[in-house]
Order: structure tokens, then C-alpha cells, then sequence
């Protein structure tokens, strides 16, 4: 068994609104055995590994819980649009050129990214994802998979076709580092009859389904015209929330949306970054957590934020909504914490395993460089985390008890034929 000890750390084990300020962890396989202040004292020869820690910071590796990997490719080509402008005149003509070794070196390249910023799990939904498997399999990060399903003819029934292919082949592999859910795109392109098929399809396979949801005021204002409900009231009817369900976006909903997401503990995907970029508003998160929503964070995909910073996101989501409310205590730091970590964790159903250090949870977690003048002083290291810490502090990645990024290197990816290799599909896709 792979034992490692990381020693003389500064530990923020997001249990609770504490942290240690010198102690140690001990990993054994691919679970956390030891948690502890002060000095190891034991046997050393039994860990393959010993890490010292001494100037860095150790927490739980962040939580992406919404994006498209392989939208990387779009990065920068695609700016200042509003959302459905961007997306049926600029993305979508390029996606239908995309191919199968187009979306796998994205796929790459999103994952490094990932990684180098200290990410550790992401949740995925997109198109030709046995390409995305294997580069989640090979990179050695924990992902969240979804075939994305658009439900008009004739792409429909070959998206519910391929889903469930995809399913079989991946959920529970890479030692179980894969899962799956169900990934209907959202009300304007999954009509009502498909939304059903998707959730009978959830019932048969139980898993769960993720979905963009009241994302803009236009996607609301046209669902209430055709049908009479918002976006939320709809999936309500139709069967949805009888299933585990994460919900991207829900930037415009209103108090009786929130009370439905509530009732039937459905998972929010809070994506400060796209959402603003793309002019889309800033969605009501205060009042979701006072209803007792799980809110995650997450960075949509590269061509609407424009990276897959997760620290970004946490600063954003801490500050917004304290501007937008005039109230510094909309979203605390700890709580901003607790959205990129065990919150994230939670809205991919995975909770029990994930976003926490404790004994018993899954060893995935990020060491931070703390040497740094925006560190100091050290009276608060979670409001440091948050209102100061950059991504590019991440020295260290360990997932499932592997060392994935050691001193800034990805041991599990080639970074320069990534570069090549994007450089290569780019030139052809935008020829």
C-alpha cells in the first residue's frame, strides 16, 4: 500500500471554521488515515513518501462543479457576446466541426489547467466523451461525466443512445475516479417528451442528471410564454427533481424557484465568472443558502469565462453578492470555502468521500506555496484563501493518494505537445 506523511504543514481541513497551524497528514492507499496537530512521532519507515511541508498550506482540492473541458478550444474566440448570440453564431458552428481528437486534446489542455490551479474533480458535460474519459483516466484527476444531450431530431435519440453507452463503459472506472450522470442541455433545446425519456432513462440507470437551468431572463421570459412556468416549475412537472439533480446557473429565479430547488434538494452549480462575462446577471445565492440550497461553484466552460481558475471563483462569489446585497456577510469567506470544497463535493453527490481532510475521506488535496506578502499577517488563513490566495500558489496535487503535480510539474501529462497539439487542431478548426 502507498503510504505518504505530510509533515510541518499549515492544515485547513474544511470541518469546520478552524485550521491548524502545524501539523501533519498521513495517506494511506487512497483515503486520509491521520489528521493531526504538531509533530509526527512515529515509525518513518513505513511511508513510501515524506513530504515536508514546512511554508506551505495544505486543503482539500477544489470542486468544479460545472463546465465543458474541451471548450478551451474556444478560449478568447468568442468574446463580449450575449449568451445566445455566442452561442448559435460562434460556438456551436465551431462545435459541429469539432471531432473526436479535437475534443481530447482540449479535454487535455483543460485539464492541465485544472490541475496547475489546483482543481481535483470537475463535472463535465459535452459531446464525444469517451475521448474525455480517457484523458480523465490517463491525467489521473477525479471527474463527473455527462454526454450532453440535445433533444431535437435527429441528434435526440442518438444523444439518449450514446448516453447510455457511455454509462456502461465509464461509470465507476479509473478505480473509481469516473462517475457519470445524465446531461440534458436544457429546457430550449430538450423539449418536454425528451426531459421524460432523460429522467426514465435516470430511473433505469440510477444516476443523476445535471442541466443548465434559468440561465438568462430571456431563456425564462420565452419558457413562461410557451408553457405557462419558469424553467425550475417546469423540470418540477416533468419529473425532474424526482431524480438527483444539479442545476447550472439559476441566475434568474424567483422566491418560489428557490423554495422548489429547496423541496427537492436539488444542487446549484454558481458560476460568478460566466455569468457576468456573458452579461447574463448575478444569480440570488444569499437566499438560496438561507433556504438551505447546496450551492457549488464552478467555472462554465473557457470560451465564457475565460479560464478554469477555481480561487477566481471563490473570490468572486464572496464579493458579489456582498456588493449586490450591500451586506459583507451575504457570503462569509469560510462559506466561499466550503462552496469550491465539501459544498462542490456535495452538489456532485459525491459527499461522503470528498471536500474535507479528515480520516476515512479520499486523499485528494492541494498544497499551496503560504511564503507569500499577501499571507502575511496570518490572522485569518481561510480569509487569506479567498481574498488573497492565487491560483499559481498551487505547488502540489495529490488525487486518491497519487502525486498528480509535483513542484508546478504534472507528472501525468506532457504539457508541450499539449501546446502543440491544440495549436495543431486550432489552425485547422478556424482555417
Amino acid at each position: 500500500m502507498n503510504r505518504i506523511l505530510i509533515q510541518n504543514a499549515m492544515i485547513v481541513p474544511m470541518t469546520e471554521e478552524s485550521w491548524i497551524n502545524k501539523g501533519y497528514i498521513v495517506i494511506e492507499g487512497k483515503r486520509i488515515a491521520e489528521v493531526k496537530e504538531g509533530d509526527y512521532t512515529g515509525d518513518f519507515k513505513r511511508f513510501s513518501l515524506v513530504i515536508d511541508a514546512s511554508g506551505k498550506l495544505v486543503m482539500p482540492g477544489l470542486i468544479n462543479t460545472h463546465g465543458h473541458a474541451a471548450m478551451t478550444l474556444l478560449r478568447s474566440y468568442a468574446d463580449d457576446l450575449p449568451l445566445m448570440e455566442w452561442l448559435q453564431t460562434r460556438c456551436w458552428p465551431i462545435e459541429d466541426r469539432m471531432t473526436a481528437d479535437d475534443i481530447y486534446w482540449g479535454t487535455q489542455l483543460a485539464v492541465l489547467e485544472m490541475l496547475k490551479t489546483g482543481t481535483t474533480c470537475f463535472t463535465d458535460m459535452y459531446f464525444q466523451m469517451d475521448g474525455v474519459a480517457r484523458v480523465a483516466e490517463q491525467s489521473g484527476i477525479r471527474a463527473v461525466l455527462s454526454r450532453g444531450m440535445i433533444g431535437f431530431e435527429p441528434k435526440g435519440p442518438i444523444a439518449m443512445q450514446e448516453s447510455r453507452q457511455f454509462i456502461r463503459d465509464w461509470h465507476g472506472k479509473a478505480d473509481g475516479r469516473i462517475t457519470t450522470m445524465l446531461g440534458p442541455h436544457a429546457p430550449y433545446t430538450c423539449p418536454p417528451d425528451y426531459i421524460q425519456s432523460v429522467v426514465r432513462l435516470s430511473e433505469e440507470l440510477d444516476i443523476p442528471i445535471q442541466i443548465h437551468l434559468s440561465e438568462t431572463a430571456y431563456e425564462v421570459q420565452q419558457c413562461k410564454e410557451q408553457t405557462g412556468m419558469s424553467p425550475i416549475a417546469l423540470m418540477e412537472s416533468l419529473g425532474v427533481f424526482s431524480r438527483p439533480t444539479l442545476a447550472a446557473h439559476c441566475v434568474h429565479v424567483s422566491e418560489e424557484d428557490i423554495d422548489i430547488l429547496a423541496k427537492y434538494d436539488v444542487r446549484v452549480a454558481h458560476n460568478p465568472n460566466s455569468n457576468l462575462k456573458l452579461g447574463s446577471g448575478i444569480a440570488p445565492v444569499p437566499s438560496m443558502l438561507k433556504k438551505g440550497v447546496t450551492v457549488g461553484l464552478g467555472t462554465d466552460g473557457a470560451a465564457s469565462n475565460n479560464n478554469l481558475d477555481m480561487f477566481e471563483e471563490m473570490r468572486y462569489a464572496a464579493m458579489i453578492h456582498k456588493g449586490v446585497d450591500m451586506d459583507p456577510l451575504a457570503v462569509p469567506a469560510f462559506k466561499a470555502l466550503e462552496m469550491a470544497t465539501k459544498d462542490g463535493a456535495r452538489a456532485l453527490f459525491l459527499e461522503d468521500t470528498l471536500g474535507t481532510l479528515q480520516p476515512g475521506a479520499l486523499a485528494d488535496l492541494i498544497l499551496l506555496d503560504y511564503q507569500k506578502p499577501y499571507y502575511y499577517p496570518r490572522h485569518n488563513p481561510l480569509a487569506h484563501l479567498v481574498y488573497a490566495g492565487q491560483s499559481g500558489d498551487v505547488t502540489d496535487v495529490i488525487i486518491d493518494g497519487q502525486i498528480v503535480m509535483e513542484n508546478r510539474t504534472v507528472k501525468t501529462l506532457d504539457e508541450e505537445r499539449i501546446y502543440q497539439e491544440v495549436k495543431r487542431v486550432c489552425e485547422r478548426l478556424f482555417a
